[in-house]
């Protein structure tokens, strides 16, 4: 991809039209700005519907340093007052975003019970039901398709992390439908195809939250062998979790869990179609490159688009003054773009080096993505089907993407083999 010229001054972020410009437009208006306003005032927009009041607008954070360093330092730069760019009811940021909506100590707390449910240990127990579930995605390809062609998000890249949250939750096999659909509404907010209006949203997250409370009250009273089991019994200083607050991270792990995985995977099979070089390499010697390419792909997709901060005294990021109360964004699509950092970050090379860290999975700090490594084992297992299976699986013609700011989302994608 090349970026295309953008001047500054001709584009504003937070206009949703800006979203709908083609992707070299976007990528060259990043690009204008990391070279020469790294860290820009954005107005923020008035969307028609919402219950909330236009905000007062907030710092982009264009460059990968200034996003590092925001990341970095929570004392600074606080979760706890929202982490979208609208402002929230701080009870509605959490009911929506649970531990990453927090500062510590409420986040300390929360994340230290419900990483017991996330240790090598269990990411190790979970390792067989993940090549199991990638086999039998391929086993349907061929079976149900004597035309070898299908859509590639529907039948490949959603379907096993949808089914491996809600075999690690212990969510019967009959809903996963259901959670499928409540997630495309809560990620999709802003694409007209999944949720138009705030009490659209709100509708959903209400059933999300009812069912998890429901299989969370379940789980105390006859546990089982599933990760819902782990986090309602386990326990950090004689505390245990309540149960509006595993409904909540329910939303969030469900939801990150599902669409974040399935955005890489589907975003790593159009780049491998796009650089047949790159994809031969991985293939034909996977061992040496697997580590390096899932987090290439992970670089250049860029699941997650942003997330905000919020300044908790007056401070100085990238040379500009920032006054406590002010909202920063970390745009981390264009931190995974930086040229000080990334060598040519155009190009797409499995072979390229882990360090520096490419921000895909957040920027460090005590936010850091706790499903990471099951993310990253996730795509790994599903290439490695494909590549050893279906070793001719391309996709055809362009992404049908997601209309959204926060989520480098991919709705359909035709694939043949």
């Amino acid at each position: 991809m090349t970026p295309a010229h953008v001047p500054l001054g001709s584009f504003e972020l937070s206009d949703p039209e800006f979203w709908l410009r083609p992707r070299e437009e976007r990528e060259g208006a990043f690009l204008t700005l990391r070279r020469e306003q790294p860290v820009s005032w954005s107005d923020e927009w008035e969307f028609e519907g919402s219950p909330f009041p236009k905000g007062p607008g907030y710092w982009s954070l264009a460059s990968h340093e200034d996003v590092w360093h925001v990341s970095r330092n929570p004392q600074l730069f606080s979760s706890g007052r929202g982490v979208n760019i609208g402002d929230m009811p701080i009870e509605i940021s959490e009911f929506f975003g649970s531990m990453i909506a927090m500062d510590d100590p409420k986040h300390f707390r929360l994340r230290s019970i419900v990483s017991k449910g996330f240790t090598p240990k269990e990411i190790a127990r979970v390792e067989d039901y993940v090549r199991q579930k990638a086999a039998a995605v391929v086993d349907r390809l061929l079976e149900q398709f004597p035309e070898r062609e299908c859509d590639f998000v529907a039948e490949v890249a959603a379907p096993m992390p949808l089914q491996i949250i809600c075999e690690m939750m212990g969510i019967p096999p009959e809903d996963e439908e259901r959670v499928f659909r409540w997630t495309n509404v809560i990620l999709g907010v802003g694409d007209p195809e999944y949720a138009g209006t705030f009490e659209e949203l709100m509708m959903v997250a209400m059933e999300i939250y009812q069912y998890a409370q429901a299989l969370g009250e379940d789980r105390l009273k006859n546990p089982k062998d599933d990760l819902t089991s782990i986090m309602m019994h386990a326990e950090v200083d004689g505390e245990r979790l309540t149960a509006q607050e595993f409904g909540s991270f329910f939303i969030l792990l469900v939801v990150a869990g599902n669409e974040t995985t399935r955005t890489a995977v589907s975003h790593g099979m159009h780049l491998l179609t796009q650089h047949p070089d790159q994809r031969d390499l991985w293939w034909n010697n996977w061992d040496a490159h697997t580590r390096t390419a899932v987090d290439e792909i992970v670089r250049y997709a860029t699941p997650v688009v942003h997330f905000r901060r919020t300044a908790t005294e007056d401070t100085v990021v990238g040379g500009q003054k920032i006054e406590a109360g002010q909202k920063l964004v970390m745009w981390y699509c264009s931190a995974n773009r930086d040229d000080t950092v990334f060598t040519d970050p155009y190009r797409f090379d499995i072979t390229r080096t882990l360090q520096p860290a490419q921000v895909g999975f957040g920027a460090g700090g005590p936010h850091f993505c706790l499903g990471a490594n099951l993310a990253r084992r996730e795509i790994a297992v599903m290439f490695d089907e494909l590549r050893r299976r279906m070793p001719t699986i391309h996709t055809v013609g362009e992404p049908d993407y997601l209309q959204s700011a926060f989520i480098n989302g991919i709705k359909r994608l035709r694939c043949a083999w």
